[in-house]
């Protein structure tokens, strides 16, 4: 009925450390995405790659919630947290979804790119608002179907062995691995999921970077081609983070699964590429900058119109008890 997160347990003596780490990490985390989204929200003319931030921000805001608060659980809790089947389940499912989506979401984002940079005089007609809002939906539609159909066949594996999983979430190879199967049809599921996941959305990404690149021996120009470098290295960088740690979990066999191992890249995989993200658009994209110098002009205007406000209501108020006395 219910699973044991051992989480970080052989690290007794620096639960507290972690602890204050990992909670400055999320909250770190949490601000950074949050100021990109209220920045994209309150921005009147929204391009589609501001359009895709916005969502990659919402997507990162869901997936560390859907983790990072168990897993400051089980560093409170001395011996693991104990999480019920249901509740692994849907554990499972929102990580799987939300890492999905954000596969496809980053393929959108290569043929934002493509179509800016190879067919810039149709960018317009082609990136218009219903495309961008139908590629978003797809995304996400996509990406939860895909996890259902993972998670109800992991979830349906005999589970005869310990119910304690070695890790601080119900991650998939971490599951699997309390199975008793001795066959590899379990991971049939899995790597049809790392197929729909994760190597198509990152040939299709490979095609559309291959097709820039050829576009790109064509300029002449050396800061046309620095200029087009610099628009893509954001979306190149986060998609390496991204394709890099989650191949390195999901795409391997049930008998090299290494609990310690997968804790750490889990670690990076969850907090560290999460607070990276919002770093790296915030530093390397015009747009996010331009749109966040927006949002804090609109607020010290604001907050200097309310200083204003109360000034003149105290001048007020004063000549008022001046004139009564």
């Amino acid at each position: 009925m219910e699973f044991l997160l051992l989480g970080f347990s052989e690290l007794f003596c620096l639960r507290v450390f972690l602890f204050l780490i990992f909670l400055i990490v999320h909250l770190v985390t949490l601000a950074g995405n949050v100021m990109i989204f209220v920045a994209v929200v309150m921005e009147p003319s929204r391009p589609p790659m501001l359009f895709f931030l916005c969502q990659l921000s919402v997507i990162e805001l869901c997936y560390t919630l859907v983790i990072v608060p168990k897993a400051l659980l089980s560093l409170i809790v001395v011996d693991g947290s104990t999480i019920s089947f249901i509740g692994c389940a849907a554990q499972m499912h929102f990580f799987v979804a939300l890492g999905g989506a954000e596969c496809f979401l980053l393929v959108a984002m290569s043929y934002d790119r493509y179509v800016a940079i190879c067919q810039p005089l149709h960018y317009i007609a082609v990136m218009n608002e219903g495309l961008c809002f139908r590629l978003a939906v797809a995304c996400c539609l996509g990406s939860f179907a895909v996890a259902l159909g993972l998670t109800v066949a992991v979830f349906r594996l005999p589970f005869c062995q310990s119910h304690q999983i070695n890790h601080f979430f119900c991650d998939v190879p971490a599951v699997l691995h309390l199975a008793c199967t001795q066959s590899y049809t379990p991971e049939l599921p899995l790597l049809a999921a790392c197929v729909l996941l994760l190597l198509l959305p990152f040939l299709l990404i490979l095609t559309s970077y291959v097709c820039i690149a050829a576009a790109l021996l064509h300029v002449t120009s050396s800061l046309g081609r620095s200029k087009a470098f610099s628009t893509c290295f954001s979306h190149l960088a986060i998609t390496l983070l991204h394709y890099g740690c989650a191949t390195f979990i999901y795409i391997r066999p049930k008998s090299s699964y290494s609990p310690a191992q997968d804790k750490m890249v889990s670690l990076v995989y969850t907090n560290i590429t999460p607070l990276l993200y919002p770093l790296i658009y915030s530093l390397r994209n015009k747009e996010i900058r331009g749109a966040m110098r927006k949002m804090f002009r609109r607020k010290r205007g604001a907050q200097m119109n309310s200083d204003t406000i109360r000034a003149v209501t105290g001048c007020l108020d004063f000549n008022v008890k001046i004139y009564q006395h």
